[in-house]
């Protein structure tokens, strides 16, 4: 059954929590919420201390008037279970429900998320409040979807205590078959005598004298992700159960910092998938990520998505936490329906008087509606019912970034060659050129279906499990352009090296064989020569690489690797599979992906100046383009004869203007 969100046009608004408010508060809450053009909130995110003051004892009363009130003013509610923040009451029940740390001490509750995932007190509490719930709601006229917990794996994706000890020998036991001698094998355990002869044995990655078996880390990562993702299913069933027809989401983090949870896993046990984003102050260019965070986002919903949370100015969580510039706000939001939101909404409606996030910034700030944000918030609403017409549509992208999360969990175990390779920076290095290129991109497993791509580039791909292995290969030496970036293919599903030389799975679709690395030092740079722009160099890696069918595109100019090949391309047919054995600086990577997509057939969704950010969204009867002017200086885009400008209302033929700092959004005839 598909379940889908009950809400016309383009959802908009953001966390409601009026518990923390006097009700008298609530009536101006409904008025200004109008005002906005606001139409869902979710509510009860963290509100299970008031709705079960004692366990088995409830207090709808106030939930029940909050949900009538919305109902009565037109406003949907994205009902939440409160099943990220347990009351005090439980942890004085059940103190072995906290969670421990690797190190071994156990972590008090007094802030959110502060319970053992494989606790048998929490799930049954959980699921006890999830039930009443969804008894009680789940015909409520206002509940248009449930919010099931909250940022699962924020605070707590790894839980060391012996209750997790024992849940993760019961995962690995089915995963290996109830085989320990498979799981010795897949460990290495006869290395440093680990080997074990008993399941009892075995123990969470506890704080220990050395390295950790990186394939037990590797293993554990997979069953915390695992854990988490069983307690959402489980408490979506109960509401399921209850509401057949209401969807169900719980908040992804598809952003720079949080890696817990494989997403590949969770996104199809999601009836809409959503995520939350947040900007980093340290970030020159956060518009990058914005559109990186969507695009894969989008890719996991395959279409679709909803922007669960995201700031109208400063967040609280930084070491500074900068508000946005003027105008901001606005780009923000519309740079992720762009990427495919069909909703906005964000942390939260009123700013907080007291507690851990009071200045966090909020749709309705601590000064009130004389605020230069709720112009904004407000602005952007009437944005948002101009762009109705755009929800549903779909992204279109003839390039794939291949992505895996075991990968990236692998990669940054200790003990690599080097410490200094992070693989979302990978990823962003070679994400970064098709961006300002104006090149659409999707993301896409190893193992996905890659025969409607005309490039696949993986910038690193550390793990990759046979069958991944055979998926790029095959595609490439079907006539697929391929871009490999170092380090790849090294290890398999088992963080076991591949022997023969590296790259490893790659060698022969590519046409090179390494027989050792050469990592550089932070801020050791390698000059290359060759097909490259001048004054080229790489960094972080280096490696010594001979032909074995390729041709050499660029080689090492200097250092102990001077006349080796660095970027090399293998011909296969009409496709190619090229690989960098570097990380070349951003002008010569721009330069030779330019090469790569050029070679491919792959162009830019639509010509624009440097800064300004182009994407489309593809409907069943137009195309819709975004533009989005990041520079100041405001830009001339080229347009389809009889397009129509939906944020102004205006035809507009053969070019778009868009203002300083400001968004265009076109609808183009099908077919442009």
């Amino acid at each position: 059954m598909k379940r889908t969100l009950s809400v016309p046009g383009i959802a908009y608004g953001g966390d409601y929590n009026p518990e923390q408010w006097p009700e008298e508060v609530w009536a101006e809450d409904m008025r200004l919420m109008r005002e906005a053009g606001v139409n869902l909130v979710s509510v009860g995110i963290f509100s299970w201390a008031l709705l079960e003051p004692s366990e088995g004892v409830y207090d709808f009363s106030r939930l029940d008037k909050i949900l009538d009130l919305l109902h009565d003013n037109g406003i949907a509610a994205d009902l939440a279970t409160p099943t990220a923040a347990p009351p005090a009451w439980f942890f004085r029940a059940h103190p072995e429900a906290l969670p421990a740390d690797r190190d071994g001490r156990t972590l008090s509750y007094g802030s959110r998320q502060t319970f053992c995932p494989s606790s048998p007190a929490y799930r049954q509490a959980a699921l006890r409040i999830a039930g009443a719930l969804a008894g009680r709601y789940a015909d409520h006229p206002a509940v248009r979807m449930w919010h099931v917990h909250n940022e699962y794996g924020c605070h707590n994706a790894a839980c060391y205590c012996d209750t997790s000890a024992a849940a993760f020998r019961r995962w690995l036991r089915d995963r290996y078959g109830d085989d320990l001698a498979a799981l010795n094998h897949a460990w290495g355990t006869a290395f440093w005598s680990q080997w074990y002869y008993d399941w009892e044995e075995v123990l969470p990655p506890r704080a220990t004298g050395a390295v950790s078996n990186p394939t037990h880390q590797l293993d554990w990562r997979r069953f915390c992700s695992d854990e988490l993702l069983s307690l959402y299913t489980a408490e979506r069933d109960v509401l399921r159960a209850a509401a057949p027809t209401v969807p169900a989401t719980t908040n992804f983090m598809v952003n720079f910092s949080f890696d817990a949870l494989d997403y590949w896993r969770w996104a199809p046990e999601l009836d809409l998938v959503s995520n939350d984003h947040y900007l980093r102050s340290t970030d020159p260019e956060p518009q990058i990520d914005i559109a990186l965070s969507g695009d894969l986002t989008r890719s996991l919903a395959h279409g679709p998505w909803l922007l669960m949370e995201h700031s109208t100015g400063a967040v609280n969580w930084q070491p500074v936490n900068r508000a946005k510039s003027p105008g901001q706000l606005r780009r923000d939001a519309l740079a992720h329906v762009a990427r495919g939101a069909d909703g906005i909404a964000y942390f939260q409606w009123r700013q907080s008087k007291a507690g851990a996030e009071q200045w966090h910034s909020a749709m309705v700030p601590h000064a009130g509606t004389d605020s230069r944000i709720w112009q904004d918030v407000v602005r952007l609403g009437a944005d948002l019912k101009a762009l109705a017409e755009v929800r549903g549509s779909t992204g279109t992208a003839e390039v794939a970034i291949v992505w895996e999360w075991d990968a990236r969990w692998a990669l940054e175990l200790p003990s690599q060659p080097s410490g200094e390779l992070r693989y979302l920076d990978l990823v962003r290095a070679w994400y970064e050129p098709l961006w300002r290129s104006g090149v659409a991109v999707d993301f896409v497993r190893p193992d996905a279906d890659l025969t409607g791509y005309r490039l696949v580039l993986a910038p690193n791909l550390y793990l990759v499990d046979e069958a991944g292995a055979a998926n790029l290969t095959s595609y490439a030496a079907g006539g697929g352009t391929l871009a490999v970036g170092f380090h790849s293919g090294a290890v398999d599903e088992n963080c076991h090296a591949r022997l023969a030389g590296y790259p490893g799975a790659f060698r022969e679709v590519l046409g090179v064989r390494s027989d050792e690395p050469f990592p550089l030092l932070p801020g050791e740079p390698v000059a290359l020569s060759g097909a490259v722009p001048d004054g080229a160099t790489g960094s972080l890696w280096s490696e010594r690489l001979r032909l074995a069918g390729a041709e050499a595109v660029a080689s090492y100019a200097d250092g102990p690797l001077a006349g080796v090949p660095a970027v090399t391309r293998l011909a296969h047919g009409t496709g190619s599979a090229w690989y960098l054995a570097t990380l070349p600086d951003p002008v010569t990577l721009a330069a030779l992906l330019d090469r790569v997509r050029e070679e491919a057939g792959v162009a830019p969704v639509r010509t624009a100046p440097p800064g300004v950010e182009v994407a489309r969204r593809r409907g069943p009867e137009a195309d819709y383009l975004f533009v989005i002017d990041h520079t100041g200086q405001g830009a001339e885009v080229p347009v389809a004869e009889g397009s129509f400008e939906l944020l102004t209302g205006k035809e507009t033929s053969g070019t778009v203007t868009v203002a300083p700092g400001d968004v265009a959004v076109v609808r183009e005839p099908r077919g442009q």
